[in-house]
């Protein structure tokens, strides 16, 4: 056995540490995914048809992350796949990628009742699974969508109105704040600020990567 971890060393210090993560963050994305359909750790389990993890590129240097699921994204268990989450991927492609170049993801991973907002301490229940998700897929730049992600990660109340646009540093990562689509889709006229926002998020990611 001895011998066996040698050369494994050997081997990984030659440069072939590949063999040996290869399909790891998969794994963990699907580990993590099999735990969140058993979670009891608030009541939003109770109404919820699925958990939604999230997706997309595992190896992102972009992740975007928004509040909680909806009845399309509960139904269908993706997420942002309802009017806000075609208007996210459109976005996305105006900025020149494509949808499976990032990943996606929200804060809460069950929908509330009647699409509301998140209570704080739903958010917090749910909050080491996100955490644990940006640790596995490791993004260099972190958008977030809208006032409810703003505050689950920087643990304060955020005016998205006022502070949009904004570019702060979070745990060693770039954290880009803009609004959510689904607040886009209710002010129509804010769809070019929106569009211009996730053109600099883009912008952001490839010169940090």
């Amino acid at each position: 056995m001895e011998n066996l971890e040698n050369n494994l060393k050997i081997l990984k210090e030659l440069g072939f540490e590949e063999i040996f993560v290869k399909n790891t963050k998969e794994e963990l994305l699907k580990q993590l995914n099999e735990e969140i359909q058993k979670c009891t750790k608030c009541d939003l389990h109770l109404s919820r048809t699925q958990a939604v993890l999230g997706e997309g590129n595992p190896d992102a240097k972009l992740m975007f992350i928004g509040e909680a699921p909806g009845a399309d994204e509960d139904r269908l268990g993706r997420p942002f796949v309802g009017r806000a989450g075609q208007l996210l991927t459109k976005a996305i492609q105006n900025a020149g990628l494509k949808r499976e170049d990032v990943y996606i993801a929200n804060i809460n991973k069950c929908r509330p009742p009647n699409n509301r907002t998140p209570t704080i301490e739903e958010q917090e229940a749910c909050l080491p699974y996100l955490l644990r998700q940006i640790e596995i897929i490791n993004p260099s730049v972190l958008c977030l969508l809208g006032a409810t992600a703003c505050r689950g990660i920087l643990k304060r109340e955020v005016q998205i109105t006022k502070e949009r646009g904004k570019i702060l540093e979070w745990q060693g990562k770039k954290v880009f704040l803009t609004y959510h689509p689904a607040y886009v889709l209710r002010n129509p006229k804010e769809e070019g600020t929106f569009f211009e926002d996730i053109k600099k998020v883009v912008e952001l990611a490839r010169s940090d990567g």
